[in-house]
């Protein structure tokens, strides 16, 4: 038997890379727009460092350590509880101690305008509800408490847009 040989096809010839006949400028700017959409496609940015959680809220066990945060939750407790006399003496203990939380400041001068204002002493009301808007920009008090007979209209006054004559 005579040996089949097998026909080995020649390969065909690879193409060759050839470079563009472009200007410098017109290759750079083909290079910097390849770049530009590969940078694109990956992200386009560097890897980031994972962002540093905030601290965690400091427990109601933590709060009743500081004195401030203490005045006001029992200020909170005795204006819930009907006894306005005791919590008006603790919200202004909370604001005079030194509430740190913009917020805080604002929901004792919002109580504190409250007392007040059912106590017939309208003048503190409204400067309260100008201290809680001064405390916390955001202030402002939800649609059932603003229409209250009392404070409602000592409140849009107190914080009424001023125009310049």
């Amino acid at each position: 038997m005579t040996p089949v040989s097998k026909a080995v096809p020649e390969a065909a010839p690879r193409p060759t890379a050839r470079r563009l006949a472009l200007p410098a400028a017109a290759r750079l700017v083909v290079s910097v727009a390849l770049s530009m959409a590969l940078a694109g496609l990956a992200g386009g940015c560097a890897p980031m460092a994972p962002a540093k959680p905030p601290p965690p809220a400091p427990s109601l066990a933590e709060l009743m350590q500081r004195p401030a945060e203490r005045a006001l939750i029992e200020g909170i407790r005795h204006y819930d509880e009907g006894q306005y006399a005791l919590a008006e003496v603790q919200l202004r203990k909370a604001l005079t101690t030194g509430l740190v939380e913009a917020r805080d400041r604002a929901s004792a001068h919002k109580l504190l305008a409250f007392i007040t204002c059912t106590s017939e002493r309208m003048a503190d009301c409204a400067a309260q509800f100008s201290a809680a808007r001064a405390a916390d920009p955001q202030f402002q008090l939800s649609r059932s408490e603003q229409g209250h007979p009392l404070w409602g209209p000592v409140y849009r006054r107190a914080l009424a847009p001023t125009t310049a004559p």
